[in-house]
């Protein structure tokens, strides 16, 4: 009679009684019943509470994010589209083209703007710069075959060998020399011998290329040159030289960053095939090592800052999934939606015993009862 029948039985209109069985009768009821029986004394929000924090324990959550990076992991190498590359590859493009040209120019703003950094590259590297052999050896055949050969020489000397020039140069030396010097001065002068060389350096174009690289053939410049380079150094300046020099240094690239720094990086990334800069970056960090052993670190980390906010947030964070999760109307749904045929099988499965020793003490009771009524009419 708790059960069956599990439908009402009708004799014409009238519904027989005791049908369908108690619980079948009464099993959206039961059903709230149950709800707010395992809502207010079972998953109690205490008891809630405790749950969570027994599936967000450090070593669990840590195992889930480190599932999840190894799943993003693989899926980025399996990735044959290049999806990650793309979304990579518009965040550079977005970082140097907009994000990062309107931050130098806020930067730019301060006064003390690369300051520090700049000094420190002076310090570090301007300063302490020397050039090799190799390198000073280089760097004069460049100035004397590229910059100024012959050719670009004599052109040099014939426009500084100009009609004022000559008539200053032999002006002074007549007024400043003395003795000797003042003789040969005042009576030869070196006009005529600078217009002369002038005249060469235009008529005899070729014979003049030759003799200047005789000359510096003759006077070794190229090695002395060469030593001078290779023992070129900032540390051989004074002292109060090397300061001014690295601040005019630091105010040149202030200045420059502020006026154009955001226009140059602005061509830099313009000019950067970002594509391929994002396939080359998540190709190196799909087969880095570092990143594969960092990965256990960085699920570590989250998971300790998951369990900081946790223990200042978890009561919060229950009290709102609760009523989001709406677990006593899953209860309820889940025990009206289930035939009465399942759940005579559930509770039964439940309290099988006890059930059967209810009607194994039932026909005991009734046994012993009709046996003392028999006795009782017998001897009355």
């Amino acid at each position: 009679m708790l059960f069956r029948p599990y439908k009402t039985i009708y004799i014409g209109k009238q519904r027989l009684p005791f049908t369908p069985g108690l619980i079948p009768r009464n099993q959206e009821r039961l059903a709230k019943r149950v709800a707010d029986t395992i809502m207010g004394s079972l998953l109690t929000p205490a008891e809630l509470q405790n749950l969570a924090r027994r599936l967000l324990q450090t070593e669990r959550v840590q195992g889930a994010i480190l599932w999840l990076l190894q799943s993003a992991l693989k899926q980025v190498r399996n990735d044959k589209e290049q999806k990650t590359a793309k979304i990579l590859a518009e965040i550079l493009r977005d970082l140097f083209s907009e994000s990062l040209p309107r931050l130098l120019k806020a930067l730019s703003r301060r006064e003390d703007f690369l300051e520090t950094q700049i000094n420190q590259i002076f310090d570090q590297i301007l300063l302490e710069f020397q050039l090799t052999d190799l390198q000073a050896k280089q760097l004069t055949e460049w100035l004397l075959d590229v910059v100024i050969p012959p050719e670009t020489l004599r052109q040099v000397l014939i426009e500084f060998l100009s009609d004022r020039n000559i008539q200053v140069i032999d002006e002074g030396f007549r007024e400043k020399t003395s003795g000797t010097y003042w003789v040969v001065a005042n009576l030869f002068g070196v006009r005529n011998a600078l217009t002369r060389l002038r005249s060469f350096c235009l008529d005899e174009k070729e014979v003049a290329n030759t003799r200047l690289q005789e000359l510096l053939l003759s006077l070794e410049v190229r090695n002395h040159l060469r030593l001078w380079f290779k023992n070129l150094s900032l540390q051989n300046l004074p002292v109060s030289t090397v300061r001014q020099l690295r601040a005019t240094i630091r105010q040149t690239v202030q200045s420059y960053v502020q006026e154009k720094g955001s226009q140059f990086i602005q061509g830099f990334g313009q000019s950067i095939d970002w594509d391929s800069v994002a396939i080359v970056i998540i190709n190196r960090l799909q087969a880095s090592a570092a990143v594969n052993s960092s990965l256990e670190l960085i699920s570590q980390e989250f998971a300790l800052i998951l369990e900081r906010y946790l223990e200042e947030d978890l009561e919060k964070i229950v009290a709102q999934a609760i009523p989001i999760l709406a677990i006593d109307q899953v209860i309820i749904d889940r025990v009206k939606s289930t035939s009465a045929a399942d759940l005579e099988l559930a509770i039964q499965g439940i309290v099988k015993s006890e059930l059967q020793a209810i009607v194994n003490l039932g026909g005991i009771l009734g046994f012993v009862i009709g046996l003392l009524q028999g006795l009782i009419l017998f001897f009355t």
